[in-house]
């Protein structure tokens, strides 16, 4: 039986030490980094992250707030129902999509898990509507494992600074699994996802204002105004 021979992964362009450098500094600046997701316990995690796609966090928030005060267990959401959920959730992108998902994984957590989320992969991935990413990030933050789920800010983060390049998602999330140095292995993906998010931006990066811009290989590092 012949092997099939294993894909390389683009070369990080930073060395270890360096990459190491970087996450010292995200971790000087806020230690215990957060998701920016509301979520009550691990059900509602998963819903909320489920429903923040094509969507911003900010925008998934101001739909679950009321959500979540009356159902915050699978149970709870089947007794809504998917037609009153879409009138929770409408000012939410692919709305009706999402209710008839959430809907879907609360009735198989009700019937396999016993109403639990599961704290594996290949579990999370059998719900309606949760890919690797969703799984990824659940996995991080419900039950702390180091796990990477690369959205488009991780993904440009990767690509940007040479940490992790990659031509697709599971390429830098590979990547990123196997430099990030194992004391920012639970923390990385925030720091991550902050950094593209309000310093590392996609269409005018600040690199006058980043904490990591000496180490960071881009190339067009952009300077104040004036």
């Amino acid at each position: 039986m012949t092997k099939t021979k294993r894909k390389k992964l683009p070369r990080p362009k930073l060395t270890r030490a360096m990459i190491s450098d970087m996450f010292a500094l995200w971790q000087n600046m806020d230690p215990t980094p957060k998701t920016e997701l509301n979520y009550h316990n691990p059900y509602t995690l998963v819903v909320a992250v489920a429903l923040s796609a094509q969507a911003t966090d900010i925008g998934v928030n101001k739909a679950t707030k009321a959500l979540f005060a009356r159902a915050d267990t699978p149970e709870k959401m089947l007794s809504i129902g998917e037609k009153r959920l879409r009138e929770y959730i409408k000012t939410i992108g692919l709305y009706k999509t999402k209710a008839k998902n959430v809907i879907g994984l609360s009735q198989r957590l009700v019937d396999v898990f016993n109403s639990k989320v599961p704290d594996n992969r290949g579990d999370l991935e059998s719900l309606p509507g949760v890919g690797r990413k969703t799984a990824n990030v659940v996995l991080n933050v419900a039950f702390g494992q180091p796990t990477m789920a690369v959205d488009t800010h991780i993904f440009r983060v990767g690509n940007r600074t040479g940490m992790a390049p990659g031509k697709n998602p599971l390429e830098v999330e590979l990547n990123l699994l196997k430099v990030i140095p194992p004391e920012f292995a639970v923390h990385a993906h925030h720091w991550l996802i902050l950094h593209g998010r309000y310093t590392c931006k996609a269409r005018t990066p600040m690199c006058f204002n980043c904490v990591v811009s000496q180490i960071c290989k881009f190339k067009d590092k952009t300077k104040p105004a004036g």
